[in-house]
This record gives structure tokens, sequence and C-alpha cells, in this order.
């Protein structure tokens, strides 16, 4: 640990840990095992980072929301293992509505991202250079966001979604699927991300077959739902589909255009 960085007495830090100069690691901080610090990184009180993580030049971890109704809550920002945190990454932490901010393990979060209050991402997810996110948006394992994407509070993004370059979410996107255009809609599946990920061929066909039923034949939602519960095949992630689409009040993103 350099000389030249501020660690704040009571900070818990992990073995092997390297915290380069002019960091400021303030109280009530843990830092797991093997982690790196890059220099003139400030990380304030709540964060709880996991083992094996790097965090980049200028980023600020845990600080207060952006949140007027924020009162001094004792709210967290965790990062779980092995997660890249890229040049001048912003998330703060909590407040009394989920109480944390949380980023999964094996995550890449590039330069200039900002995470708000109350995100809850998951795990082996990529969000490319100045994406923004507001309060309480909610992303599942897997999912990548293109560079300059905004997601508005809220929103709810599926696993395994993609998210094209400088769109605009506003409305939640369901699993498996890609998005794009202006306003955002469904412009077919992930395909090329699931075969990566060990998806069979079958399985592939057979989210396809899904969506085309809620997005292509002209259903409206309800009656494309009550059609994929009765015609589908029973698997896995037809029961994830079904389930983020019911869950969705606020409605999912639009259909092809």
């Amino acid at each position: 640990m350099s000389q030249l960085s501020y660690i704040h007495p009571n900070a818990k830090i992990g073995n092997n840990v390297t915290i380069e100069p002019f960091s400021t690691i303030y109280d009530n901080v843990e830092i797991g095992d093997d982690t790196w610090i890059g220099p003139n990184v400030t990380i304030f009180s709540g964060a709880r980072i996991g083992k094996n993580c790097r965090i980049f030049p200028g980023a600020v971890i845990s600080a207060i929301p952006q949140d007027l109704k924020f009162k001094g809550e004792n709210t967290t920002a965790e990062i779980g293992d092995n997660t890249t945190i890229r040049e001048c990454v912003t998330i703060n932490r909590g407040t009394s509505d989920k109480m944390k901010t949380a980023i999964g393990s094996n995550c890449l979060l590039m330069a200039y991202v900002h995470v708000a209050h109350d995100c809850i991402l998951g795990n082996n997810i990529i969000v490319a250079n100045s994406v923004n996110l507001a309060g309480h948006v909610e992303i599942e394992d897997y999912t990548i966001l293109e560079g300059l994407v905004a997601v508005q509070q809220f929103v709810k993004i599926g696993a395994h979604a993609f998210i094209t370059g400088g769109s605009l979410v506003r409305k939640n996107v369901p699993p498996f699927t890609k998005a794009a255009r202006e306003p955002l809609q469904y412009v077919g599946i992930n395909s090329v991300g699931l075969r990566r990920r060990g998806f069979s061929n079958e399985t592939v066909l057979e989210i396809e077959d899904i969506y085309r039923t809620l997005y292509v034949k002209g259903h409206n939602v309800t009656n494309a739902l009550v059609v994929i519960e009765q015609e589908a095949p029973a698997s896995k992630e037809k029961d994830q589909i079904l389930t983020f689409i019911r869950e969705s009040k606020d409605g999912i993103m639009r259909g092809i255009s």
C-alpha cells in the first residue's frame, strides 16, 4: 500500500491488496483479497468490494446518492468478486428503498459508467462506456449494454439481453432479447450470445418461437401469454420469460414496427 494514499484505520483491507498512490479509503469500507485499487480512486463509507477486483483511476465508489430524499441512511455499495471497474466510473450507495446498490461478480463496467442508488446488477454483465443507469434499475445476469445507453429509473432488463449503443431504455426489456431503435423495440433474440454461452440450437429456436408469438404474430401481450403458455414446449427459459413479462407492471418494450 502506498504511503501517498489515505486509508482510514477502521477500513477492513484483505490480503495482498494493492492500493496505488493518491487513493482515499474511508471508514466502514471492506476490500477483499487480491484486489487492485488504482491511483486517484475514492472509496467512501459503505463500500463492500470483493476479491480479485480491479478499480481504475478516477473511480468513485459508494458516494452518497444523488437523491434529495436521502436522509443519511446507513447503506452500502457492493461489488462482487472478479469485477473490473474502469476509469471514472461512479457507483452511488443505496437509499432506504433497497439499502444497497449492488454489482455482481465477473462484471465489467467500462469508463464513465454511472450506477445510481439502489441499482441491482447480476453476474457476468458488461456495461460499455458512458452508460448511465438511473436509480432502482435492475439488470439480470449476462446482459450487455453497449456504449451511451441510458436506462430510466425502475426499469428491469432480463438475463442475456443485448442493448445496442445509444439506446434510451424506458420500458422493461425481456430476457434473451436484442433491443434497438428509437423508441426502443424488439429486433430479435440474442442468438449469438446464447450460443456462445452454451445454449443448444433447439433451445435458441424455442426462445425465438416464443418471441415470434409475442412480438410478430399480431397478438396483444395478454393473448400472446396465453398462446405461449398453451403451445410452447415446457422449459425453464419459457418460465423465465413468462414470469418476467407478468411481473412487468409498467410494460415491456414494444414490438417490431
